[in-house]
Parts: C-alpha cells; structure tokens; sequence
C-alpha cells in the first residue's frame, strides 16, 4: 500500500467562517498577491510559484501582484506584514506567502487581517491535528505539494544510474521539511539500488549537505558551488538537488563538459533539466497551477474557507499541468533501459503496491521508527524529527 497520504488532495475543512470573499469578487477585478523568497525567473521554487500563480488567473481572470526576493539578503529591511498591507492597500483578494521562511510574517499578517484570504505554502497552521494548529486565524490556509513521492521517484533515478552507489545530497536547512524530502529520496535509491540493480544497501553511499538557507547567501550560507565540486571531488557520481535553485545541475554539467562521469537531478521547477540537459537524470517538480486555481476560484466565487491540503500527483499522468501537483520530468542523461525501470517504479506507487514508509525502518542513530509492517501516518512523515538510518548528514543544527 501507498504510505498514508491520501491520494490526490488531504482537504481539512477546519474553519467554516467564509472570509471577505464571502461576497464574491468579479474575475475581471480579481488581484492574486504573491510573495515569493526569490526571484520569479530562477528556474527554481519560486519561479514555479510564480507560473503556478500566474497559471491561476489565465483561468480565473484578473491579475497577480508579485513581490520576489523577499529574504534577508535581497530585502533585509522589508517584511512580509508591510508587503501584505501593501498588497491589501493595492486591492488583492488573496494573498500567497510561499516560503517556509515567511512563517513568523504571515501568521502576523493573518492575525491582522482576518478578512482577507491568504495560504502559506508548506505550512500546517489549517491542521486541526497538526503541531502549530491555528484556530483562531480564520483567513489563513495552507497548501504543500506531496514531494515526498516526487523525490523517491528522484532517488530510484539516481539509483539507476549511478555506477558507483555514491549519490550526494545538496541541501537547504535543517528542519521537519527537508529531512523527510531527504529521506524519501533515500528510501527511492535505496529500493532501486537493491530491488532492481540487486546490489546491498551496504554499498550505497547516500550522503546529505547542508548550505544553510533555501539559496546562496555569500557570507552566510555554504556556497553550493564549491559543495557540489566538493561532491564530485570525493567520488559522487550523482547529485540530487533540494535547494531552489539550479547550482547541483550547472557544476555536474561543468565537471561533465571537463571528462567526469556525473549527473544530476535538479528540483522544483519542470524546466531546470535546460540548464545542462545531457547530465540531467530528471525533475522532480512542483505544478501550483491546479491549486492556486482552486483557491483563487473560491475566493471569487466567494466561498474560500480555510483548510489543510496536502496534493499529490495525478497518478493518471503524473505530469499533467491541469491536474497533477508533482510532476517528474525525465532528462536526458537517463539511459533508456534506467528509463523503463523508473516508469515500472512510478507505476508500483501509483497504483499502490509499493509504499517505501513501511517498517522495518529507524532512525539514523539506529533506534527503531517503524516496526516491521508498520506504515507512518501522515503526521510521523510530516513532523519526521530525525534522518533515516542509511543516510550520512546532520539531522539537526545542533
């Protein structure tokens, strides 16, 4: 069985209090806000956002206000409470804050204005069983895309192709968040590894490092350049992306143009393979369009009520832009023989025969996480507080 995530879309109707667009608001007059961590063209996170966003008013009509590179480095004096108040002065009726990091901003800027609709990608203040439940933000939603799925299909990929079982990991910060993305992409690799190449686990290196922010701050982060030449430097045959941005797929492509055997799978965006498409494995990505769609039609139609959706793929096409939320995109660089096991793999999950968060599995310091033949629930996935055994890398900042 697929691990429990609901196929599709988890919706908790959690507050039935309509906000303003109880009213309604006419699709001509509509105005999307969108607040995105980087800028909108970085063939990352945030420029899906902004296609997903803008995906959302060619169908609904009306307009997107978007402010980028609202993070420490770009914008070290704006916040995300001035930019909302900005936006609602400018007429938006629903607001997008689309970055983990706009946590602290949003929620104030909920708290202040319980009238206007807002959603924060990646948050579980709608869950009514989540660990930050908000009950009395009435206006503030949540939407996250299933990546988990997206990144087991990204783990098997480099599982496939790699020769020497040494994958690294180039990742953001620390938190709930990526350790279980992480871990799901090590679980992929390792089932491939093992089920289809038919090689132990003790061979597979599967190592995590961390920058330090979702994309380079000089000065502040580690530099995922010299990361990625460190990954390659030390025998990584195939680096997996998880930061917004595109630096794992443009230094393989460089290592490869100078006589090394690399490859990479970059993230979040369905474009990202351009970059450097002869190394490119593949794309595990985010589509918001179908949700953002969703939502701003609620709100026009002037029935938004709050509420927790966790969206997974279509697994009748994984990559149908109209309908499924993860996508994965194969590249080039994916032989056609690893092309054909990648597709039985992705058919096993979709049609529910294979769930990877099943026992027995621990914990990275060996202690036991799930029994043999026990299945994580949605909330030991989501909240997972420590790497999986196998894996190589910090589980926390301390």
């Amino acid at each position: 069985m697929r691990f429990k995530l609901l196929p599709l879309i988890l919706i908790l109707l959690l507050s039935l209090g309509a906000c303003s667009s109880s009213g309604g608001v006419d699709s001509d007059s509509f105005k999307l806000g969108l607040i995105l961590v980087g800028p909108q063209n970085d063939h990352g996170w945030s420029q899906a956002h902004f296609e997903g966003a803008s995906y959302a008013v060619s169908k609904t009509g009306g307009e997107v206000i978007t402010i980028d590179k609202v993070n420490p480095a770009d914008s070290p004096n704006v916040t995300v409470p001035q930019i909302v108040e900005d936006m609602i002065s400018q007429g938006a009726n629903l607001i997008l804050a689309t970055s983990d990091d706009m946590k602290d901003g949003i929620l104030e800027a909920a708290a202040a204005h319980p009238d206007t609709p807002m959603i924060w990608a990646s948050g579980d203040t709608a869950w009514s069983d989540g660990e930050d439940y908000r009950s009395d933000l009435k206006s503030l939603g949540n939407v996250m895309g299933k990546m988990e799925y997206g990144k087991m299909i990204a783990g098997c990929a480099a599982a496939l192709q790699s020769d020497t079982g040494n994958i690294s990991y180039l990742g953001p910060l620390i938190n709930a968040e990526t350790r279980r993305l992480v871990s799901s992409t090590y679980l992929g690799a390792k089932h491939c590894w093992e089920t289809v190449k038919g090689k132990s686990a003790s061979d597979l290196k599967f190592k995590v490092t961390w920058i330090g922010f979702w994309f380079n701050i000089p000065g502040v982060t580690q530099d995922p350049t010299v990361v990625v030449n460190d990954f390659i430097a030390s025998g990584s045959d195939v680096v997996i992306s998880g930061i917004d941005t595109t630096e794992a797929i443009v230094v393989a492509g460089q290592a490869a143009a100078s006589g090394k055997t690399v490859w990479a799978v970059p993230y979040d965006y369905e474009g990202a393979c351009l970059e450097a498409p002869a190394v490119c494995l593949g794309v595990p990505y985010f589509n918001w369009g179908p949700s953002y769609h969703k939502i701003a039609k609620s709100v026009i139609d002037g029935n938004f009520k709050t509420s927790f959706d966790w969206v997974g793929p279509d697994w009748d096409n994984i990559n149908d832009h109209d309908s499924s939320a993860i996508g994965f995109m194969k590249g080039e660089g994916l032989t056609a023989d690893n092309s054909k096991s990648l597709d039985e793999f992705i058919q096993k999950l979709a049609k529910d025969e294979l769930n990877l968060w099943r026992g027995p599995i621990n914990y990275q310091d060996g202690s036991a996480f799930l029994a043999d033949g026990k299945e994580a629930t949605d909330k030991e996935i989501w909240y997972l507080p420590m790497l999986l055994e196998g894996i190589e890398g910090a589980s926390t900042t301390e």
